[in-house]
């Protein structure tokens, strides 16, 4: 798929090979998008991958002085998901980030390559438009900041250089007299590409609308303010009459795109929706009231940051080097498969043949491994990403002879029929109770949200991973002895 795959150490190594190859090469983080459409021919351009995702320090969230937000380029949408500042002072994409894909993707997905995929229909570009963000665009020749505003030129298009890299994401965050709240239509619950969704920022003196930012998405090329709905709102307070007439205003602004997810007529009338429905919420002051609480991350103990998963020194994958990875505990040195993903890696070069192919696209989890202590979909993720890495497969789920609770609780359960999805719902629910030892019935919803099964109707699944749940339990009970010459009849 490429011819050139690169992991730098710091960010002027990034910096200094996109320079070198300009339009033929990509950053790569998350990787899920980009690998996909490699893998189905969509990128015939691009040959250089160049992996950041071993780079320190640019997975961090902070708040400065000046009350402004900082994400790096490493920040995924679980790490926004999990961050109190966020939830706190930045509820809109919070809430954005919970909506897209499921754990395993978030766990690899980056806030900054949603933004630079650029799809209208991308989550995160409507609550970081609707409270002002902007990014930094870094080269070797130095950088610059871009209101996000001014950041699109179309479909997919931004003001980018071929040299530059987004290293930064800032937006103010939200001061006491401002709320917002972001809503999305989807075709189904979870992995949902939006129909329409809008993003609400208010600022208010009492119960008057002092300003407002209202941004929609996936109703023209690109996310788009709805300047007139905005100037509506101020000097009013958030009545049903208000609400009525500035839903009917924001939806007639755009003149939506029609696509295989919907129809023009449609969008248009659903974004009246949205926008009455975030605004009736934000008069409510129920925003947070659909956000998580301690929800199934599925990210292990790192928390997926890089941490001590760094590598000691820059590392350029030639075809016939070796990929030098901890699998199941064991060391193995491959020197096929560079230009694999990881699933492929792992089945036809490792030989794990466990890990299944249900879509290639991250769409059905069956490829769920752990990386790193995190869940990650293995089709999403190159194979040279395993270079000094620690893996899990299902094969190595339980490192003895017996089974893991949640393997014989599928057992005990018959959560099984064909089976072919069965590898991805176990690693899923085996690190669901790692990270939560008695989870509730939402937090197994969650932690299986990536995972699809054509066969049980997920019932007995469930069950299982709550079975599996209470045999975790029992077996981390110390044995208490019993005096001698007593059995347990007696």
């Amino acid at each position: 798929m490429w011819d050139r795959y690169e992991s730098v150490t710091t960010l002027a190594e990034a910096l200094s090979l996109l320079n070198e190859y300009g339009e033929t090469a990509r950053v790569i983080a998350g990787g899920t998008d980009i690998i996909i459409e490699m893998e189905q021919g969509k990128r015939s351009g691009v040959s250089c991958l160049i992996d950041i995702t071993r780079v320190p320090g640019l997975d961090v969230i902070t708040l400065d002085e000046d009350g402004i937000i900082h994400l790096g380029p490493l920040v995924t949408h679980n790490h926004i998901v999990g961050s109190e500042l966020v939830v706190e002072r930045g509820l809109p994409l919070a809430l954005a980030c919970w909506e897209v894909g499921a754990p395993q993707i978030r766990n690899r997905a980056t806030v900054a390559g949603n933004l630079i995929t650029g799809s209208p229909a991308n989550d995160t570009i409507a609550p970081l438009l609707a409270m002002n963000a902007a990014v930094t665009l870094t080269s070797v020749e130095g950088e610059r900041v871009v209101p996000l505003a001014d950041f699109y030129t179309g479909l997919r298009r931004s003001v980018m250089a071929p040299n530059e890299m987004l290293t930064e994401i800032t937006f103010p965050a939200l001061k006491p007299n401002e709320r917002g709240v972001f809503l999305k239509l989807g075709l189904r619950r979870t992995q949902a590409i939006s129909v329409v969704n809008a993003a609400v920022v208010l600022r208010f003196s009492g119960e008057v609308v002092e300003a407002a930012r209202i941004s929609l998405g996936s109703v023209a090329p690109t996310v788009i303010r709805v300047g007139a709905a905005e100037e509506a709102l101020v000097g009013r307070t958030l009545n049903e009459e208000t609400i009525r007439e500035v839903a009917r205003v924001a939806a007639s602004v755009p003149q939506p795109i029609k696509d295989v997810r919907s129809t023009a007529e449609y969008r248009s009338e659903m974004v009246k929706v949205l926008v009455a429905r975030a605004l009736r919420i934000l008069a409510a002051g129920e925003e947070a009231s659909s956000f998580p609480q301690d929800p199934a991350m599925l990210w292990g103990a790192h928390q997926a940051r890089v941490n001590g998963n760094g590598l000691a020194s820059p590392v350029e994958h030639q075809a016939d080097s070796s990929i030098v990875a901890t699998i199941n505990g064991k060391s193995y040195s491959v020197a096929t498969g560079q230009d694999k993903t990881l699933l492929d890696w792992l089945r036809e070069d490792v030989g794990l043949t466990g890990s299944k192919e249900g879509c290639a696209e991250g769409e059905c989890g069956a490829c769920t491994v752990y990386l790193d202590g995190a869940a990650v979909m293995a089709c999403m993720v190159p194979a040279p990403r395993a270079h000094g890495a620690s893996i899990v497969t299902i094969e190595g789920l339980c490192p003895n002879d017996e089974l893991h609770p949640i393997q014989q609780a599928f057992v005990n359960q018959a959560a099984v029929q064909c089976g072919y999805c069965t590898p991805g719902f176990v690693m899923a629910g085996a690190k669901l109770i790692e990270e939560h030892p008695d989870p509730t019935n939402e937090q197994i919803h969650h932690s299986i949200s990536g995972n699809l099964c054509r066969c049980t109707g997920y019932y007995a699944i469930i069950n299982a991973v709550k079975e599996a749940a209470t045999l975790a339990k029992q077996a981390s009970q110390p044995v208490i002895d019993q005096p001698r010459g007593t059995t347990d009849e007696e």
